[in-house]
């Protein structure tokens, strides 16, 4: 079964990576399961080699392996689910949570921060907010002596 990516940023028309990219592994879960938790091999490894996915453009690959980078090993992104007790919901699991990294890795940055300067009347407020607290904390101290008059 294909692997489908919805549109979204930077993917603004979705992505199929065909099922023979997709390696599927199943082992014991250590999650719930009751007695058949050391029967069923119910947790699933899904495994995709993120250089051979098709249809992408030289910048959303650009993108994508750059987004990726921590994650891979050896150019594959691997996503494991446990979560569930039947190996079929943790086999859509999977797939989901797979989709939705590639999709979060091809969106572009955002734009970046344009610098602004704080206005006078804000500078204003932190400074006498300042000065108050400064009042405050020299008003809990001991009164100086006075020299007798």
């Amino acid at each position: 079964m294909d692997l489908v990516v919805p549109p979204g940023p930077g993917v603004p028309h979705g992505l199929t990576v065909p099922a023979a990219l997709l390696v599927e592994r199943f082992s014991r879960s250590s999650g719930p399961g009751g007695q058949g938790v050391n029967t069923a091999d119910s947790r699933v490894e899904l495994e995709l080699d993120v250089g051979e996915v098709g249809g992408l453009t030289e910048p959303q690959r650009r993108r994508l392996l750059r987004a990726l980078d921590g994650r891979l090993v050896d150019g594959r992104l691997l996503v494991a689910a446990s979560e569930h007790r039947q190996q079929r919901r943790n086999r859509v699991a999977a797939r989901e949570r797979m989709a939705d990294i590639l999709r979060e890795a091809l969106a572009p940055p955002p734009p970046p921060r344009r610098a602004t300067r704080p206005t006078r009347g804000s500078v204003e407020r932190r400074l006498r907010a300042k000065r108050q607290r400064g009042d405050v904390k020299s008003l809990r101290s001991r009164p100086s002596r006075r020299p007798d008059l």
